[in-house]
């Protein structure tokens, strides 16, 4: 069956792309973020993940070396993001949501996973931040609230980036601006220095 996806898809797309985050190197700040996730809730897994049209892409990934993006089915992050909430597989092997998800019954023997949503100031869920085990937990309600927290903080950093980034492209569309007004100025006074340059050396030529 295939997955679901958000009734805000092409939308929620356009909101991601905005952001200028997909395939970006890995970053000091969302690396101590997931890092931090691992600590809180003592997993060996934590992911901040980005779901892009046909892949989950991964901006910061504790514990998971060397794999930066899965395809979108199966994945877990994509089911995820059509919830406000906190999304909690807390037993993969009897959930029904997960009995055949290959990352449960594979190799890589998925059994716990949290995400909360990374959602935007208008709405979207971009991603998620998730924990992961490969054994069975359970996460009290206060927990939830710590991921939310840091879901926010994400979104908080994602945020700041891209207010910066549009600020320095609007200073260097100042700067153009100013350049060409200098530029055209200069274009001016060149004429206006060539007029008066012939005012003179017709009055220079002219007889008394």
């Amino acid at each position: 069956m295939k997955m679901q996806k958000p009734k805000n898809e092409v939308e929620r797309i356009k909101a991601l792309t905005r952001y200028e985050i997909l395939d970006t190197p890995p970053d000091g700040a969302f690396e101590r973020i997931t890092a931090l996730a691992s600590k809180i809730f003592n997993v060996p897994i934590a992911i901040i993940s980005l779901v892009d049209k046909d892949r989950i892409w991964f901006k910061s990934h504790h514990g998971l070396p060397g794999v930066e993006q899965i395809d979108r089915e199966p994945g877990l992050c994509a089911s995820a993001i059509l919830s406000e909430e906190v999304y909690l597989v807390e037993n993969a092997r009897k959930d029904p949501r997960t009995l055949t998800n290959p990352l449960v019954c594979g190799d890589f023997g998925l059994q716990f996973y949290a995400a909360a949503p990374l959602q935007t100031i208008d709405g979207y869920n971009l991603g998620t931040i998730c924990i992961i085990d490969k054994k069975q937990r359970f996460i009290s309600e206060e927990q939830k609230t710590y991921l939310e927290d840091l879901a926010a903080i994400v979104i908080d950093e994602m945020e700041l980036r891209l207010a910066a980034k549009k600020a320095i492209k609007a200073l260097k569309q100042s700067y153009e601006d100013i350049e060409t007004k200098v530029r055209f100025r200069n274009i001016e006074l060149e004429r206006e220095n060539k007029e008066l340059q012939k005012k003179i050396d017709l009055l220079s030529n002219t007889k008394v």
